[in-house]
């Protein structure tokens, strides 16, 4: 009796089907996929999008970043967002206790910076982010873990800081520290978001008393005597521009002679200067024209004549032996100088942006044409100068009334 073989043959490969008529069909390649919880990338409006799944079974969605388009040279490519969006995912991963127990306002301060500079946030608003971090934020919770965190901690912050800082001031503080948390929150630092269990200070709308200059002040501050330099031949016109347009301090800064339009009287505001850059306007609604008073026209007339840097291009206030803009701390110094000679009460430099304000209430322009004109984004802002409005006839209806 032959002894039975140790190996059994193999099965082959299966021969290929017949299909319809007969033919035999190709053998079906093997569909590569992503591997689970890579995530996915998607363009909405002018971000990328980025979505995975953890561990866990979570789903999650995140803006990478803008997407580069024909308008937007600087967005992200697919390249650039793939990497963005391995970084995002990885950093999603639960944090071990270990690691957790380390975390503190510092490291979360410095994810929120790097964030909003992803984001593509204007400079100036993430400057005042990391300098409300640097000088009061981090300073105050120290060495103290975000775990360890209380809605209490928060509250004491803000009676502490509310001895020292405006109360809008401190309300931003709280914003800041809400957007770090929810982070800490998302990384895994932390298991909750204390600021959105702690009360917040309220800002009193009838404290709504504003400084400005009156006309006779204005005047004085005009004709007073300015230094005999270069930026003094710049001053009065900056002054009476900035009061007779409410034109903030950057946008005067980034003015150029191509937005000063002498034949329909109107300046346009296109790109401020703010912290050391040219940037958009603050709001949809800083991006505006309004009328230039021929006062103004005439002085700015005068200063483009005298000036070594008159083309299109060129800065309306620039320093006059550079052609490069205007140094904000020497200005604001120099504009406190000016209120003294002047014999005036001190103002702030933005306030000559209330004296424009103010005089166009009590001339009866309406409010929303005031708005507009200052670049409001929020009618309650332009609601300050209401009381500087005149009344229609409401006084002789009082006194028909009791008559």
């Amino acid at each position: 009796m032959d002894e039975p073989n140790s190996k059994a043959p193999q099965p082959g490969p299966k021969p290929p089907r017949a299909g319809p008529g007969g033919r035999m069909s190709a053998p079906r390649a093997k569909r590569q996929r992503r591997a689970y919880g890579t995530g996915s990338l998607r363009v909405v409006g002018s971000s990328w999008v980025a979505s995975w799944y953890t561990p866990d079974g979570r789903r999650v969605q995140r803006k990478v970043g803008p997407a580069r388009t024909e308008g937007r040279a600087d967005g992200l490519t697919k390249a650039q967002a793939e990497r963005e969006l391995a970084r995002l995912r990885d950093g999603e991963l639960p944090e071990t206790p270990q690691s957790r127990a380390r975390v503190t306002m510092q490291e979360a301060g410095d994810e929120l910076s790097r964030r909003l500079e992803l984001k593509g946030r204007r400079k100036s608003h993430r400057m005042t982010v990391e300098s409300d971090l640097r000088n009061h934020i981090v300073p105050f919770f120290g060495a103290m873990t975000l775990n360890k965190v209380t809605p209490d901690d928060i509250e004491r912050y803000v009676t502490t800081k509310q001895r020292v800082l405006a109360i809008k001031t401190v309300r931003n503080h709280i914003g800041t520290m809400h957007s770090a948390f929810e982070i800490a929150v998302r990384k895994g630092w932390c298991d909750r978001n204390p600021v959105k269990a702690a009360d917040r200070p309220v800002i009193r709308r009838t404290e709504t008393r504003i400084q400005f200059l009156d006309q006779a002040e204005l005047e004085r501050l005009l004709a007073t005597t300015y230094p005999d330099d270069p930026f003094g031949s710049v001053e009065p016109t900056l002054y009476l521009t900035a009061a007779m347009t409410g034109l903030r301090q950057g946008e005067l800064l980034g003015l150029r002679w191509r937005d000063v339009d002498f034949n329909a009287r109107r300046v346009r505001v296109v790109s401020p200067f703010v912290r050391g850059e040219f940037g958009d306007p603050k709001s949809e609604g800083s991006g505006r024209s309004l009328p230039m008073a021929e006062r103004v026209a005439g002085a700015l007339a005068q200063l483009r004549e005298r000036s070594a840097y008159s083309g299109d291009a060129d800065l309306v206030f620039c320093h006059p032996e550079s052609g490069n803009p205007l140094d904000r701390s020497k200005l604001v110094r120099r504009f406190k100088q000016a209120l003294e000679r002047a014999e005036v009460h001190r103002i702030t430099f933005h306030e000559l942006r209330h004296t424009f304000g103010t005089r166009m209430a009590a001339s009866g322009t309406p409010m929303r044409t005031i708005q507009h004109w200052m670049g409001h984004a929020d009618f309650k802002t332009t609601q300050i100068y209401a009381h500087y409005q005149p009344s229609d006839h409401e006084a002789d209806a009082v006194d028909q009334a009791f008559a």
